[in-house]
């Protein structure tokens, strides 16, 4: 049987567990206070937050006895990644994913993807066909992964979402981030869990939007630069997003692609 004989929920199972297989992961949902507790101690690693997690353990309580989804990859028995989302409004039918995270050990072996597809397959399941996150429109590795590997969407600009947070990770730049919007059922999303990359899109009218290579480190070593491209990039990204443009893919180099269906796209 092939993938296009396959059921929605039954594709998305068998395309998580080829991810899996292929990281050298296991992917469950996580349960119990012990799992639970391990999951807060990693994130707050990822984020250099001991202090002040990103979540606590009474809050993972709570969302998993209210049905929400707690996922864990596991490099044989220690937990490596972690991934959190909770249910949206009900008459959108969809999660919203919350944090996600991967131990810096196990960088570079495809555990995130592993990790978001098998959060595809159990969001299918139980009849949800939507999940949307934010992420940090300046990190560029996060903008290929979320838009030519999985085939996500980014449908909102979010100015200072979060406020000043002062973690490893956003240092103590502003919270922008974008909002994408992930249609499990899409072809395109499919094809991108079968393969691990969307197929290119066909361009006509269209404009680049470049970010830094590696924002993370210019906020160490230059953070008036990396504040001056958090400037930059928002002024660019809201002015193309406000007259109708539409952020279509990602490039290594160029940055984000936007078709904007006007003159503007021979800049």
């Amino acid at each position: 049987m092939t993938g296009i004989d396959l059921k929605p929920a039954d594709e998305a199972v068998s395309a998580a567990e080829a991810a899996a297989d292929a990281a050298g992961v296991t992917v469950r949902e996580l349960a119990g206070i012990e799992e639970l507790n391990a999951t807060v101690h990693l994130l707050s690693d990822i984020w250099g937050r001991t202090g002040n997690p990103p979540v606590t353990p009474e809050l993972l309580r709570a969302f998993s006895k209210a049905g929400n989804y707690i996922g864990g990859a596991f490099d044989g028995e220690e937990l490596v990644g972690a991934t959190i989302a909770f249910h949206s409004t009900p008459e959108q039918h969809s999660l919203h994913s919350h944090i996600a995270g991967v131990s810096h050990d196990l960088i570079g072996r495809s555990v995130g993807f592993a990790m978001k597809l098998h959060q595809r397959a159990w969001a299918l399941d139980r009849g949800i066909g939507i999940i949307e996150w934010t992420f940090d429109p300046l990190v560029a590795r996060n903008a290929y992964f979320n838009i030519v590997k999985l085939g996500a969407a980014p449908v909102e600009y979010l100015p200072n979402f979060y406020g000043v947070m002062s973690d490893v990770i956003n240092g103590d730049d502003e919270t922008d981030r974008l909002l994408v919007r992930w249609s499990l059922k899409d072809p395109v999303v499919v094809a991108a869990a079968a393969t691990g990359r969307v197929p290119a899109p066909a361009l006509v009218d269209h404009v680049t939007v470049a970010v830094p290579a590696d924002i993370e480190a210019m906020r160490l070593e230059e953070p008036e630069l990396a504040g001056e491209w958090r400037v930059r990039v928002r002024e660019r990204l809201t002015e193309l997003l406000g007259a109708g443009g539409r952020i279509v893919g990602f490039d290594r180099v160029q940055g984000y692609v936007l078709e904007t269906g006007s003159a503007e796209a021979t800049r």
